[in-house]
């Protein structure tokens, strides 16, 4: 996900500038048409698409963290985004929870709205 590229604590995804197409994962061209991309920021407002509680996890630097909750964001700018869900037990995260974006140590996580 693009996240926190200006250090203020906004949420920016791409946007192509020639198709309009939108996208959170970093591309170096829009995969669409191949037209220029650039950053802009948006309010980081969506829903729950979908979600999986974590409870062995094998990335590195989550040990120890376990049980959290992953989650697919579908945001206002159709766009699909991902992270942690935060702020509420694992058992009140569900599809269609409303959720804002939050950021911790620079990254974006997701808490109810």
């Amino acid at each position: 996900m693009s996240g926190d590229t200006s250090g203020r604590g906004e949420l920016v995804i791409q946007r192509c500038t020639s198709c309009d197409r939108r996208s959170c994962l970093p591309e170096a061209a829009c995969p669409r048409c191949a037209g220029e991309l650039v950053f802009e920021p948006v309010p980081g407002e969506g829903v729950v698409h979908t979600y999986t509680v974590v409870h062995r996890s094998f990335a590195p630097g989550y040990a120890g963290r376990e049980p959290y909750v992953m989650a697919w964001v579908d945001l206002r700018e159709d766009v699909r985004a991902f992270g942690h869900v935060v702020g509420c037990p694992q058992e009140e995260v569900r599809i269609g929870l409303p959720v804002r974006v939050t950021f911790i140590d620079g990254l974006p996580h997701w808490r109810p709205a």
